[in-house]
Formats: structure tokens, sequence, C-alpha cells
């Protein structure tokens, strides 16, 4: 009798330092804006309206200021974060809709949220999936055991309509674990609460939050609450986007305040940045760079990227360049999870690099690849960018961001280096498992954004 009672006493006391060493991990939050425009915030030199709270993770946290999205639009960016790998190595280079019937990221591909569940991690998903609407896509069966939000590229804000079946439908009823639920008041403000939910029902064990944000993709729309608030912006269209990413930012102050309120301010790893540039279907700003949402011009791929950590990043900036998919393997590093030992993992644990522990670039190169348009390649200082098939063009990353002065001609071996190890890159990859013309959501502004990129290259060759 003894034995057994020094048994379950043993084991009782094993479950619970388990439990409290479970606990004791930190906290991953991911925010993640939806066509943010690079100049659209404060911090990145925005004047026609205030994003307070954001700055205050850029001024308390670790700026960025070459942070990339690994994609020029919305799905494949998303996969890549979630998979920890550039998305090109399973041929996921286009946003699932409609027109690709059973189109998700691939069951074969291991997610973040899969390997922090086997950690001990909660993790939920708030907002936009865009990753897949068949029943094996869905993010309960993709690691998360939270979803509220919506499946395809965007939502209407202000409604959804109950008789709506077709699940690609922007007015489609939002979905709580399996529950239609309609769209009450204004959505930005609507998923910033079931975050705020999420994390004081969690606050007692380790979680992952994925607040994705459909703000500020289209349509259009803002409440009037936030309307007033940019109410001295004359442009009409202009106000309409300002007022999105004023409620959004004020969603951020709410779901750090609650981290704070919980006591979890100084245990939780925050992400912020955006999955591509601004879009040319709204407003945005994408200064000091040049091309939008829909190219491998630095406007469409270098976005706003803060890292904070309070109490263990200390405040500041970081210039080497960092891609969105990094959040991956930095989240299990800190976690303490199994990293996948059977495929190749392109993302980086950053914080020994943000700490300045590691002075090495975290990526030697950084790759991006737009169907058959566009592809650029990227390393600490030149970037290289493909068109249509023209001549490459070359520009100097430490002192011309804007892609301005094309230096193919005068540095043709660094052209050439390039190149080789673009296409080395790209002829072991999978081709990809849907293919179309390369440009997202809005019809009729793919063939432009591909002009109009290729025309502003073309003026920066002498």
């Amino acid at each position: 009798m003894k034995i057994r009672i020094l048994f379950w006493v043993s084991l009782a006391l094993l479950l619970q330092a388990q439990l409290c060493a479970s606990a004791g991990r930190p906290n991953v939050v991911l925010i993640l804006a939806d066509d943010l425009g690079y100049a659209d915030t404060g911090y990145t030199g925005c004047k026609d309206f205030e994003t307070p709270n954001i700055d205050r993770l850029a001024e308390n946290g670790i700026v960025c200021t070459n942070g990339y999205a690994s994609h020029p639009f919305c799905a494949p960016t998303r996969a890549g974060i979630l998979t920890g790998r550039n998305q090109h190595r399973f041929g996921f280079q286009e946003n699932p809709g409609p027109k690709f019937s059973g189109f998700g990221l691939p069951e074969t591909e291991i997610t973040l949220p899969e390997l922090l569940s086997k950690a001990g991690y909660r993790n939920a998903l708030v907002g936009k999936w865009h990753l897949g609407v068949e029943e094996k896509h869905h993010p309960l069966n993709r690691g998360f055991q939270e979803f509220f939000g919506f499946f395809p590229g965007g939502h209407d804000y202000h409604s959804s309509d109950p008789a709506e079946t077709d699940i690609h439908s922007w007015t489609h009823p939002l979905e709580h674990n399996g529950k239609s639920v309609a769209v009450e008041g204004y959505l930005t403000d609507q998923l910033t609460d079931s975050a705020v939910e999420f994390i004081k029902s969690e606050k007692d064990s380790p979680f992952f939050l994925f607040m994705s944000y459909n703000a500020p993709h289209t349509p259009l729309q803002a409440s009037e609450e936030y309307l007033n608030r940019v109410g001295d912006i004359e442009d009409p269209t202009l106000r309409i986007y300002a007022a999105m990413i004023v409620a959004m930012d004020d969603g951020i102050g709410k779901i750090m305040a609650t981290l704070e309120q919980e006591g979890l301010l100084e245990n939780t790893l925050v992400f912020f940045m955006s999955d591509n540039g601004g879009s040319p279907a709204a407003p945005s700003n994408n200064l000091p760079f040049r091309g939008v949402k829909g190219t491998a011009l630095e406007g469409g791929i270098h976005v706003p990227y803060l890292v904070y950590w309070k109490g263990k990043l200390a405040p500041g900036t970081y210039d080497k360049p960092v891609v969105s998919y990094d959040v991956f393997s930095t989240a299990l590093a800190i976690a303490g999870a199994d990293m996948p030992d059977d495929r190749v993992i392109d993302s980086k644990n950053l914080l020994p690099y943000l700490s300045g522990e590691n002075k090495e670039a975290p990526h030697k190169h950084l790759f991006w690849q737009l169907a058959d348009l566009q592809w650029a390649i990227r390393s600490e200082s030149d970037k290289a960018i493909n068109v249509a098939g023209e001549s490459t063009y070359l520009f100097d990353m430490f002192t011309d961001l804007g892609e301005s002065e094309d230096l193919s001609s005068t540095k043709p071996q660094t052209v050439r280096s390039l190149e080789e190890t673009f296409h080395q890159w790209r002829q072991d990859l999978p081709e990809p498992t849907h293919k179309s013309d390369g440009i997202a959501d809005t019809p009729g502004v793919a063939s432009r954004t591909q002009q109009k990129a290729l025309n502003d290259l073309r003026q920066t060759r002498k």
C-alpha cells in the first residue's frame, strides 16, 4: 500500500512540475496586418494619421529596418510563416479561391501550431485564414485549438449574410470553432475582442496567438467612430483607409494592455508585420520604396517589422535582412519545441541576432518568385530583380533602397553571381501546385501592376 501511495504522490508531483514548467514557457503573439503600406504607421513616417500603439511597440521593441514578407501577396506569405519555409519549396505561389478548387496549405507541411501543441501550447487563430476552405485545411486541423475568423482573402467589415453558402464569399458568416457567427459592430473591433478573450482564458498556460487582421485590406470600409477620429483628412478614400488602420492600431493597444493587465508582458514575445506591401487598390503609401503589392520591388515586399519582448530584448534597430517566416524558428526556440529534421527549414531563430550575440546576417540570401512574371534575390548588400524576362536589374541595398539607380552595367559580375544563385535555388524546387497570372484579388490590377513595375525599372536604367 505504501509503495502504491508513493507512486501516486510521485506521479502527482511529476505532473505538477511539468505543468509548472509548461506554464513558465513564453507566449508568442504574431500580429499580422493585411496590405499595410510601409509608410502607413507613425514610426515609418506617416503624417496623415496617428498609430500610437504601433509606434509604442517600435519605441520599446526592435525595429527591423530590413524586414521582408516572403511573397508580394497574401496567402503565400502566410504559408511561409506557418511552415518556416519559403512557400515555393512546396509549390505554393497563389491565393486559394474559387478558381482553385481544393487548393490550400498542403497536408504534407508541418505547421508552427502543430509543433507548439506538442510542446504544451494552446494556439488561436483570430481573423483571416486564406490557406484553404476544405475540412483538411481547416485551422482546427492544422494545429490551432481556437479559430475565430473567416476563410477567404477578405471580408465585409460591417455585415455578414446568414443565407450565404459560398464560403469564398466576403459576406459569408464568420466562424468560431465550427459555429457560424455574424459580424457585429465593426469587424476589426470584433476580432480584437476575440483575441483579448483568448489571452484572458489562457493566461495560466503558454499560448500562441496569431492575430491575423484583415485591415487595411479591401473593401475599404470604416465605422463612423473611426472616421470621426480622422475627420481632418479631406480625401474621402484616404480617410476611410486611415480609419481602418486607426481601428487596427486601437486593437493592438487593447491586446498589449491585456497582456500587461494579466501580468504576461514580460513572458510574451510579440511580432508585428504586414503580409506584403500596400495595395494598388487602396491609397497606401510604400515610400520610400518603388512598387506595390504584387511586385518584387521593395514596395511589394519590404514591410514594417517589429519584435518586442519586455525585459528580454533591448529597444533599438536591426538592419540586416529578416523575413516573415523567421517567426517560426524564433517561436519554436523559446518554446523549447522540436524542429522538424526531415525537411529544409528556411526560418532562422532571430533572438541571437537581435540580442547582438550573433553578428552575422541571419540569411545569406532571400528569394522571391512571382509566377513567371518576376523574381528577385537579395543579399545583405545587393538586390537583383527581373521582370518579364528582360535583362536583370541590380540595386545597392546599402545606399539605394528606393531602387532608383540600376547598377547592372557597372557590376555585371555581381549580376551574374546573383542570377546563378537564384536559378540554382529555383531548379531544386517543385513546380507550383496551381498557376495563374500571379497576382491576387483585384481583377484588372494584375496587368497594370506588372506593367507599372516594368516601367519603373526601365526608368532606373540609363
